[in-house]
């Protein structure tokens, strides 16, 4: 609702100036400039933060209560620090992101627009000011036909002469209405926009690299589990061979068991071939070809799960995420736009001059001469088939769509926290039954092993528990990734700290 009365606002003034008289128009906005000072159009002023005071409900029966997480203590109120990956307690973590910041293309191409974006507010300023012209003209000529003496009655051929011309030129159009101080308001926004960006490349990049490394150590996992399972088997088909050739089971039990270890290797393959994938994905993040990825191989045992996690307030995130004040920014200039447009509607003034001197060396022309000129110019479109008028109404709606887009992106801002916190709360719950699971199962495995030895067990058994064993081995790993790349997920969602690094 604060962002639609804004929009009101926004418009209101606009809108009220189109249903006015021409005359009362203009003679209106001639008294509000000069008694107020400012610009013509609305103000911008910076939409209101969602009123919560919690990014999860306390209502919900089927659902935890509060912004909490089993085991992980929230720490709410306290702000993110800068370089949150270091909270993983992985060196090696520490030096890929580092050098993803340093060398990643995306992040250098998004730094230089920013440094495009900051010339041309630059640039805009120039209107405020006069534009000086300084120009030299020279020649040199022979005139045809010749000069006669009044008195000797000789003629002579006209001699060569030389004409120079030095002059000085001023231009000013003076910001009557504000249409220049709109247009250097949208270039500021717009190297505000640049400079949001750039931070979410920034926040993207480094949370991809940790994703990425975490993804890495979820395939190592699931392939080094694999490799256990197909050792298992191995071992349990060498029992089975034995008891075949001791005549104590049949040759189709031993098949089964050969089948089940080639099911097994079958899904080696996929794994390596993501697992190498997912390298040349960490070489090109860090701006690198895959040959020259010097990372260090990790696996989940590399990672430390951050016991306690810093949350900001929910009023605070609308300033700490990039693609917020990236939508904000971008309502600032379209609300700019307004007053250009309105300002190009009235009546321009434009003030000039100009100051020189020719002389000539020839002897019928004056040596020497000094001229000046000032001039002045109000001009006022009468007629353009409504050419300013729809530039005008076209600035004031695409304002209406950038508060729109500003209000979807800070719904989304809290719907991303909202969904992190309840992943998180399940990522718990998922690892705690993964482990149990996998204890289980892993009991299991043990007790069959002694039956088989024995002849105490069929071998329809021995294959659906090999087959838990490693489902429930699959799924812990898969648990404890999801658990960290939840929480990697969680710092991204709430701004990931950079209004608390030293060059924001």
């Amino acid at each position: 609702m604060a962002e639609r009365r804004m929009s009101r606002v926004l418009i209101r003034e606009t809108r009220n100036v189109r249903r006015m008289p021409h005359g009362r128009t203009v003679l209106t906005i001639v008294l509000t400039t000069f008694l107020s000072g400012c610009a013509v159009g609305p103000d911008f002023k910076t939409p209101e933060a969602p009123h919560a005071t919690s990014f999860l409900p306390n209502h919900d029966k089927d659902l935890p209560r509060g912004d909490t997480v089993q085991g992980r203590k929230l720490l709410s109120g306290q702000s993110l620090p800068p370089e949150w990956w270091e909270l993983f307690g992985s060196p090696a973590l520490d030096r890929l992101v580092r050098e993803g910041l340093a060398h990643n293309p995306d992040l250098l191409s998004a730094e230089a627009s920013v440094r495009a974006a900051q010339a041309n507010a630059m640039a805009q300023r120039g209107a405020l000011f006069p534009v000086i012209d300084a120009s030299f003209d020279g020649s040199r000529q022979r005139p045809p036909g010749f000069l006669s003496d009044g008195e000797t009655g000789e003629s002579t051929r006209i001699s060569p002469y030389n004409v120079t011309t030095r002059q000085v030129s001023v231009s000013f159009v003076p910001d009557i209405w504000g249409g220049s101080r709109r247009l250097i308001e949208a270039a500021d926004a717009e190297t505000e926009v640049q400079i949001f960006q750039r931070e979410g490349v920034y926040l993207t990049l480094a949370s991809n690299i940790a994703l990425a490394a975490i993804e890495e150590a979820r395939l190592r996992g699931q392939i080094a589990a694999t490799h256990r399972i197909i050792d298992l088997q191995l071992q349990f088909l060498r029992i089975l061979r034995r008891q075949n050739e001791e005549g104590q089971i049949a040759l189709p039990d031993v098949v089964v068991q050969e089948s089940a270890v080639a099911q097994a290797r079958l899904t080696l393959p996929p794994l390596q071939k993501q697992l190498a994938q997912q390298r040349n994905l960490l070489a090109r993040l860090t701006g690198r070809t895959p040959a020259d990825l010097e990372a260090a191989a990790f696996v989940l045992k590399s990672f430390r799960l951050p016991r306690s996690l810093p949350i900001s307030l929910p009023g605070e995130l609308v300033r700490q995420r990039p693609d917020v004040r990236t939508a904000e920014a971008t309502l600032r200039g379209a609300n700019a736009q307004i007053g250009a447009a309105l300002a190009a509607r009235l009546p321009q003034v434009t003030l000039s001059g100009n100051v020189g001197k020719t002389r000539s060396n020839m002897p019928d022309l004056s040596p020497g001469g000094a001229f000046w000129l000032l001039a002045g110019n109000v001009g006022q479109k009468v007629f353009d088939a409504g050419t300013l008028y729809f530039h005008q109404r076209a600035a004031e709606e695409t304002t209406a769509k950038a508060i729109s887009d500003y209000r979807s992106t800070v719904l989304t801002a809290f719907q991303n926290v909202a969904d992190v916190l309840r992943a998180l709360q399940s990522d718990a719950a998922s690892v705690q039954a993964a482990t149990a699971a996998e204890q289980t199962a892993r009991r299991n495995i043990e007790l069959i092993r002694r039956q088989v030895e024995q002849g105490q067990i069929s071998v329809p058994t021995l294959i659906v528990a090999q087959e838990a064993y490693l489902q429930a081995s699959l799924a812990l790993i898969d648990a404890r990734a999801s658990n960290l790349a939840d929480t990697v997920a969680l710092f991204q969602a709430l701004g990931g700290g950079w209004w608390n690094r030293k060059d924001s």
